[in-house]
């Protein structure tokens, strides 16, 4: 059921919320949280696609919000509110609201959103592009226990893996970071079952997926070990390799679906490691509200810290014949070029 409401308020959403829910049958309400998506026209069909689907396995009241850009000084004036909300069939397995706010109301959005929350339910807030520099300081960001953003959406995801380093607050996740999920649990499984001493790493991906950044720090910031990170044409993640004592273990996946774990002295075998929609994404994230300590080591590991890390314009073949470089190795080059100048000035 739908119902659209134009220069409304608050208080009669959820009013249509009681009437909606009274008219489909079912009064009751048995949602466990709030998702609110802060999106724009664009976009805002394939994020409430996921965000429903993702409502299957966590009934959720999920509000949009959509911020209409004032063309002229007058409309910017004209501050307006308009709604959709959608109960039953057309909204998964909760409610959702759809909130189009116009002038200066844009500006105001927590003060629309507040009344629409769930009482005594955890509020998650998602950016599934154009995320805030800081979310917990976002006005939006503020109302929620856990802030979702995505680097893969950005002009440069390196660069927004280290504002979200530097912006990190309790709560806050990325879902660069879950796409990464199984990739970590294998590699975590592999050495488990054969424990050896992992003497460097080498993560391998298309260039501008801030996904291999975060494996490659995750490694080095728990292996304690030099990490490469190195390009390939995809999609995504294609392999990471493991130097060992014993020799080495290989995840590679290069065509996106099915992976093969080879490690010395055991056959070869086929893993499922394909890659997961948004709204699998989504749900993984939902499923744990509490703060993601082991996110917060990784992204604040760095990625300047990668031994050779790619740049986006140069070849993969170029930078895999480079030999690895650490932190150390670095300061002692620079330390030779610094001397070199001194000398040459005198």
């Amino acid at each position: 059921m739908k119902i659209d409401l134009t220069e409304t308020t608050s208080s009669k959403i959820n009013q249509a919320l009681v009437s909606a829910r009274r008219a489909v049958g079912t009064p009751a309400i048995g949602m466990v949280l709030t998702l609110v998506i802060v999106t724009d026209e664009e976009n805002a069909y394939d994020a409430l696609k996921a965000a429903s689907d993702s409502s299957r396995e966590h009934p959720s009241r999920i509000i949009a919000v959509i911020k209409r850009v004032s063309r002229s000084p007058r409309s910017r004036r004209d501050a307006r509110l308009d709604a959709e909300v959608r109960v039953g069939s057309d909204s998964g397995s909760g409610e959702t609201i759809v909130l189009r706010l116009h002038g200066e109301l844009a500006n105001h959005a927590q003060s629309v959103v507040l009344p629409l929350l769930l009482p005594d339910a955890p509020v998650v807030l998602w950016w599934p592009e154009d995320a805030p520099s800081d979310p917990a300081k976002d006005p939006l960001g503020a109302l929620a226990q856990r802030r979702i953003t995505d680097a893969y959406s950005a002009e440069a995801p390196s660069a927004e893996l280290e504002l979200r380093a530097r912006s990190y607050t309790p709560g806050d996740t990325d879902l660069s970071w879950t796409r990464i999920t199984p990739w970590r649990s294998m590699l975590a499984a592999a050495l488990d079952q054969k424990p050896v001493e992992v003497l460097s790493a080498t993560v391998e991906g298309e260039s501008e997926n801030p996904s291999c950044e975060l494996l490659a720090m995750w490694l080095a910031d728990r292996l304690k070990v030099p990490v490469r990170r190195t390009l390939s044409a995809g999609p995504g993640l294609t392999a990471v390799r493991m130097e060992t004592k014993d020799g080495t273990i290989v995840l590679d996946r290069p065509d996106g679906s099915l992976a093969t774990l080879s490690m010395e002295g055991q056959p070869n075998r086929a893993v499922a490691l394909k890659r997961r929609e948004t709204a699998e994404l989504l749900a993984e994230e939902l499923r744990r509200l509490d703060p993601d300590n082991t996110y917060e080591a990784t992204v604040k590991f760095g990625v300047e810290n990668l031994a050779g890390a790619p740049k986006a314009d140069e070849p993969a073949a170029a930078k895999a014949s480079e030999p690895a470089a650490t932190p150390t190795a670095a300061k002692k080059t620079a330390a030779k070029k610094t001397a070199a100048k001194r000398a040459a000035a005198k």
